[in-house]
């Protein structure tokens, strides 16, 4: 049950403003994720938080603030994910088992917040507050995929046949195709997507 109000003691300092506008989206995160965009109403999420529907609005005019700065901080956190693997891989068959590990491990352990990205990714093409957002996070997720395809480049000596968009729709879409799987209870979902990943890293690239 939501118990912290609304502060009353005056505006806080710039740093704690951000601070607690972090730790209220990351509160919310958990409840976007389950029940999902439209489904959720900023009072629903105070009430499955330690804050008041008071507090929560303080910091965000609405839902949509509160569900962009969320999904943003989140996969800011998200885009550095495979940086490792990128380093420490010493051949590109390495690196393609790597990185088909890191997707499975990330599809498992954190399936509700990928399945609130996607949601928020397909409610932007009707609410166009969320689309500046979207695009901007998308575009970081691309680059955080270009890191991967660019390094399985160099260790492979191939060359790189296809633009970064087009690498990420690629592996973007078998990871969202493995995701629904996994959330429809499929026990394959996980060793299928490796397989994919496995598969399509090769198809982006030319002769050596």
């Amino acid at each position: 049950m939501s118990t912290t109000t609304a502060p009353q003691d005056g505006a806080p300092s710039p740093d704690r403003y951000d601070a607690r506008r972090d730790e209220l989206a990351e509160s919310a995160l958990q409840t976007l994720g389950e029940r999902g965009y439209a489904r959720t109403s900023l009072r629903e999420i105070a009430a499955n938080s330690p804050f008041s529907h008071g507090v929560v609005h303080y910091y965000f005019r609405d839902k949509t603030e509160l569900i962009v700065h969320g999904v943003q901080t989140y996969k800011a956190r998200c885009v550095t994910r495979y940086d490792d693997v990128v380093a420490s891989a010493s051949s590109a068959d390495d690196l393609a088992r790597a990185f088909g590990d890191k997707l499975v491990e990330t599809m498992t352990d954190e399936a509700p917040m990928h399945r609130l990205w996607y949601d928020l990714r397909t409610q932007s093409m009707f609410e166009e507050r969320l689309r500046p957002a979207v695009l901007a996070i998308d575009a970081s997720l691309e680059q955080m995929i270009w890191r991967v395809v660019s390094r399985y480049a160099e260790l492979s000596g191939r060359s790189v046949a296809v633009s970064s968009a087009s690498a990420y729709a690629m592996l973007d879409g078998v990871f969202e195709r493995a995701l629904l799987r996994h959330l429809c209870g499929d026990p394959e979902a996980g060793p299928w997507l490796k397989a994919q990943a496995s598969d399509a890293l090769p198809m982006l690239f030319g002769d050596a």
